[in-house]
């Protein structure tokens, strides 16, 4: 099989994003975005930049790799929508990755060893996104093996969970942690919270690619979001259609005139 040699990787589940080129598992170069632009004003151009920066074209890549989500439904849309389009413009296959699953990984490569823990794989991991609505997107990882997940829930709810399971978390991570991190110390007293989370494009980058060798390619046009939390546009017309009149029932007599 094909050894994926060059891959450019793309996150856009957060406001900022990320981009990275990596060759062989070494990372090339990295940029992170420009929250205050829009990820359809910044692609792809970043990702040509990215590539001027060290030499390459589009052409040069084996394999386009994109954070699948949970995150941003706008953000998802336009980073699988632009990565679809250049994969296939270049007749080269297209890896979707877990956001969670990156944040997991990116984790573990940071820290090694944890505190009271002898190796980094000896420790649940909690991967939290804000969800906003005071929820997170979560998974619950033991080394690479996924124990729940991904959802959509309170952290309130999952911790309260997670300790009558007796659940040994030791490390959380991403946007979500930080932002609950009181609730978290409440509940496990002892964990690590990492607040400096790296770019998740190069991470990104080199899960696919060894999903790619292990499994094979994927047609750009097979990946999915993972969304999770369905939109709000669902949301907003199943409401409507739940308080719409049905024509078909007799009229309130408490409204005559």
């Amino acid at each position: 099989m094909k050894f994926y040699m060059l891959v450019l990787g793309l996150d856009t589940t957060t406001r900022q994003g990320s981009a990275a080129l990596v060759r062989d598992g070494v990372l090339l170069g990295t940029v992170s975005g420009d929250a205050m632009r829009a990820h359809g004003e910044r692609l792809p151009g970043d990702l040509l930049q990215l590539l001027k920066a060290h030499a390459s074209r589009l052409a040069d890549v084996d394999l386009f790799a994109v954070a699948s989500g949970p995150g941003s439904f706008t953000g998802l849309r336009i980073g699988i929508a632009a990565l679809q389009g250049l994969a296939l413009a270049n007749n080269r296959p297209l890896a979707g990755v877990s956001a969670l699953d990156a944040l997991n990984e990116a984790a573990r490569s940071s820290l090694t060893p944890l505190p009271s823990c002898p190796t980094s794989e000896a420790f649940d991991v909690a991967a939290w996104i804000d969800a906003q609505r005071g929820q997170v997107f979560s998974a619950l990882y033991t080394s690479d093996t996924t124990l729940e997940g991904p959802i959509v829930e309170t952290p309130a709810d999952l911790l309260a969970r997670w300790k009558a399971g007796t659940v040994p978390v030791r490390l959380f991570v991403g946007d979500g942690a930080v932002a609950y991190e009181s609730m978290i110390r409440d509940a496990y007293p002892d964990a690590h919270i990492m607040r400096d989370v790296p770019p998740l494009a190069p991470t990104v980058a080199r899960l696919a690619e060894a999903h790619m060798r292990d499994h094979g390619p994927v047609a750009p046009d097979a990946i999915r979001p993972i969304y999770v939390r369905r939109p709000d546009v669902e949301l907003a017309r199943d409401r409507a259609v739940r308080l719409k009149p049905d024509p078909t029932s007799p009229p309130d007599p408490n409204l005559a005139s």
